[in-house]
Order: structure tokens, then sequence, then C-alpha cells
């Protein structure tokens, strides 16, 4: 069990895999840009307010790339740290490039690495996301559907009564969108 006070220092993310977010969680769309940019924001707002562990799920999309900014912020001498909280042994055979790849680098660099089971199985991704919630106190969330198990997830960390930040991505201004297509954001990770 964790202690309050390292529950009250750690965050999780939930996320849609690439397929469910806008721009299909291609790299090369703006708007997938903006998305990473406004999770590495979340993640330094964090940082600055005294969180110094945090949660992957490891799923493509959204835990994979807050994964990857973990890593990258850790490489620049930030003093935090990495769970890697896998759903079943064995999670990730099926990722291919990018994903691979970045999955491989957490499951290297993870400070701890949790199995929630050792084969796939139906609860194994709703127990692994209420392992998450349990051992936090804030949740980062991006959704846009919210029957889906980042739905479930948000409920859940709603009723355990941790902090939950969730950026709704259906939401997010057209004008956001349109200013970042015109003027290139850079990406500082």
């Amino acid at each position: 069990m964790y202690s309050e006070s390292e529950k009250s220092r750690t965050v999780c993310f939930s996320g849609h895999r690439p397929e469910k977010l806008p721009g299909g969680g291609r790299e090369r769309e703006q708007i997938v840009k903006v998305l990473k940019s406004l999770l590495y924001k979340e993640i330094i707002d964090c940082i600055d307010d005294g969180y110094d562990t945090f949660v992957t799920g490891l799923a493509r999309g959204v835990d994979l790339w807050a994964g990857d900014i973990i890593l990258k912020l850790k490489a620049q001498g930030k003093d935090i740290k990495l769970v890697a909280a896998v759903p079943y042994k064995g999670h990730g055979s099926n990722f291919y490039g990018s994903d691979k790849f970045i999955l491989g680098n957490i499951m290297l660099y993870a400070d701890e690495v949790y199995y929630v089971s050792d084969e796939y199985t139906k609860w194994c991704l709703p127990k692994r996301n209420e392992y998450m919630v349990d051992r936090s106190g804030k949740l980062i969330a991006m959704v846009s559907d919210y029957k889906s198990g980042t739905g479930a997830t948000i409920r859940y960390a709603k009723k355990k009564g941790i902090i939950t930040k969730v950026i709704d991505v259906g939401k997010i201004d057209k004008q956001i969108i349109a200013a970042a297509e015109e003027y290139e954001p850079k990406i500082v990770f």
C-alpha cells in the first residue's frame, strides 16, 4: 500500500488510443502536436506543484506520449520517477514503429514496473486503471468519448476523490487549432 504522502505526489494518466484522437494520433498532424503540447504543459505544471512520481499504463497514444515526456524530462535532470503499470506480460507484442520503440524505452528506464496479470484477461485493463488511480493523487486524462476505458477511469478517479484534470479533446477550441496550424508551435520535448 502507498502512504498518503506518496499518493499526494503521484500522477497517473489515461487517454484514448491514437485512432480515437483528432488527427488519428499521426505525428505530422498539427492537432497532435497541440495535444502533446497540452500534455507536456500539464506534466510541467505537476512537477512545479511538487508531484514527483508519474504512472503510465503503457497503452498506445496518450499513455506512451506521457511516458516518453517523463523520460525526456528525467534525461534533462528533473528529479522525477516513472512507474510502468503493465496490464499483462506480453503487452505491446503487437506494437510496431515508434510505439514499440517508446514502450521499450519506458520498460527499460522506468523506476518501477508493475504487472497486473501474467496473461491477457478481460479484466486486466480495468484493473490496471484502478491500480494507477489507487496509488495516485491526481489523474491527467485526455478524452473525447466518455463511454470508454478512459471515461471509466475518470469516473473512478472522481469517485475516489482524487484531483482530476480532463483535457476534453472534443472541446478544444477551433481557434486554438487554427492558430497552431498558422504559427507552428515549437514542441520542447
